[in-house]
């Protein structure tokens, strides 16, 4: 049952706080004394589709909070369960509208998504207007409504439950399923390692061995690079000097000539 509505921002409503008692409420007034608003707030917070002209002239953002209290067995319970959202004595719904067209959903301070909203409003509230569908010709609940003719709701409990008894066990199998073939994968990568090790045939202390190898060689390269550059560098001032680097630099058998 609905017991507190209220609205802040929303169209021409700056501040607007209803109670609602027990039985039959009815709000009246003549055309254009906002009735529409009050219905449109409302539907906001129940997950309709949201509009920046919700919002007030000169306010940043709307808000509409729908308080509701529901009995333990109502079906809203089982959507909260679904959702995650933990129950309370009193449930709220609250949808802030920002002026950029923007908006937040809330259930009971959760922030939640809009579908999840629009969800449990249709569970807890049916709004008729003069040209809606009523929900007798919506197909989604006419199970629902055989079910409780036909004094069927424990029956339907049952099976609910087992189906979603079954959901799970599919899921943990295909769980399983995924972890053999990971296994499997993870199997044959080995046994293609071990083959390759076995072929390779390494010894005791290889690694070490060609670690000393493959820094002598190392060293040995870079020896070589220094030789051949001093080989460039001696070549080079041969051909400025115009004679052999044996004789470069002035040099003849060990005795330095002077020049001519």
């Amino acid at each position: 049952m609905l017991t507190r509505l209220s609205i802040r921002d929303i169209v021409l409503i700056e501040r607007l706080d209803i109670d609602f008692a027990s039985g039959l409420a009815v709000l009246t007034g003549e055309t254009g004394a906002g009735k529409s608003i009050l219905l449109d707030a409302f539907a906001l917070a129940l997950g309709a589709r949201g509009d920046a002209s919700l919002v007030r002239q000169g306010a940043e953002q709307g808000q509409v909070t729908a308080c509701f209290d529901v009995r333990a067995d109502h079906p809203v319970r089982a959507l909260l369960a679904a959702n995650e959202i933990a129950p309370e004595d009193e449930l709220i719904l609250r949808r802030v509208q920002l002026a950029d067209g923007r908006t937040r959903a809330f259930v009971n301070d959760q922030p939640v998504g809009v579908q999840v909203l629009k969800g449990l409003g249709a569970a807890l509230v049916e709004i008729h207007g003069q040209h809606d569908d009523r929900a007798l010709v919506d197909a989604a609940t006419h199970r629902r409504l055989l079910d409780a003719y036909g004094g069927l709701d424990a029956l339907a409990a049952e099976v609910q439950t087992l189906w979603a008894a079954r959901r799970e066990a599919e899921a943990a199998v295909a769980a399983h399923r995924t972890e053999v073939e990971r296994a499997a994968r993870e199997a044959d990568w080995l046994r293609h390692a071990v083959e390759e090790l076995s072929a390779l045939a390494p010894e005791a202390g290889e690694e070490t061995s060609l670690a000393d190898r493959r820094t002598a060689m190392m060293q040995a390269e870079k020896a070589a690079d220094d030789l051949r550059s001093a080989h460039e560098a001696v070549a080079a001032r041969a051909r400025r000097c115009r004679c052999s680097p044996r004789r470069c630099a002035g040099w003849n058998g060990g005795t330095r000539r002077r020049p001519r």
